[in-house]
């Protein structure tokens, strides 16, 4: 029986070993919020990380089996990427067949300068020529490696420091790129299934790249995303099941059962609907 090639293993590994845990939340992902249409030309966004490349073969992947016809373009940015990174991302690529376009911008080079949210700048930059590039190469969807930790982390952050309940939806339309619009296909996985796949088949990838952490020695304790993992890795040894009790709860929001809320940028409170019901109607606490 003739050998596997590594790219071969590592597809074999997403659809058996990791299927449960890959491949199946992300078919469910794709099928429940609708993320690939036929006709679709989808920018596959590659920073070279674990996510991105995993959802890389995950699309390339569906491509082969589903039912509708789209292409796929695998587009990787070089924000400034030191040589050491950028032979790293390359060879990955390379090693995963994943056919990469490359572009350049002075992304870090912009963001080294600033001390005021360098962070925030770098991924708002990020994001713009992202969807500039794949706009300009007729696509209609840029793809993101937004998992489920992302999503549960994301929600708690805006709970606990942004003063608001406001989670991260599986695609969004763009307001600055009419017609673009932005998906989540990972939108179901779980962050430790991604890790445990990228240790099974011993692949190293980027983690974050850019200079500012490059050269910084950073506090976990800095980071609240960082502060909300070791939140949500505390309360699982009571319940196991936290994060798909949070998963869930941004699918089962009761709007009437919040003083108020806010949908397409404007306030509305409870009064407007309380008002209008009769107090037979009403219920005790």
């Amino acid at each position: 029986m003739r050998e596997l090639e590594k790219f071969e293993s590592v597809e074999r590994s997403i659809v058996k070993k990791y299927r449960g845990e890959l491949w199946n939340p992300f078919i469910a992902a794709v099928k429940r919020y609708e993320l690939v249409n036929d006709g679709d030309r989808i920018a596959v966004c590659i920073s070279g990380g674990k996510d991105s490349m995993l959802m890389a073969k995950l699309m390339q992947l569906l491509q082969r089996t589903n039912e509708a016809r789209f292409e796929l373009v695998f587009l990787a940015m070089d924000p400034g990427y030191s040589a050491e990174n950028r032979q790293r991302l390359e060879e990955n690529a390379e090693l995963l067949h994943v056919p990469l376009t490359i572009f350049e911008t002075d992304i870090f080079g912009v963001t080294d300068k600033t001390e005021k949210s360098p962070c925030y700048l770098c991924a708002r930059m990020r994001r713009g020529y992202l969807y500039s590039e794949a706009q300009r190469l007729g696509c209609n969807k840029i793809a993101l490696g937004h998992h489920l930790d992302d999503v549960i982390e994301t929600t708690l952050i805006g709970m606990f420091y942004g003063s608001q309940l406001q989670a991260m939806i599986p695609k969004v339309h763009s307001l600055n790129f009419p017609g673009m619009e932005l998906i989540r296909p990972m939108y179901c996985v779980r962050e430790e299934d991604i890790t445990a796949w990228r240790e099974y088949n011993d692949l190293r990838f980027l983690r974050c790249a850019c200079r500012l952490t490059e050269r910084a020695e950073f506090d976990d304790g800095a980071s609240k995303r960082q502060e909300i993992k070791r939140l949500i890795r505390e309360l699982r040894r009571s319940n196991p099941n936290i994060e798909k009790s949070i998963f869930h709860s941004i699918h089962s929001v009761c709007l009437d059962t919040f003083p108020a809320y806010k949908s397409e940028g404007e306030t509305h409170s409870f009064l407007e609907r309380y008002n209008k019901i009769d107090a037979a109607d009403g219920e005790d606490d």
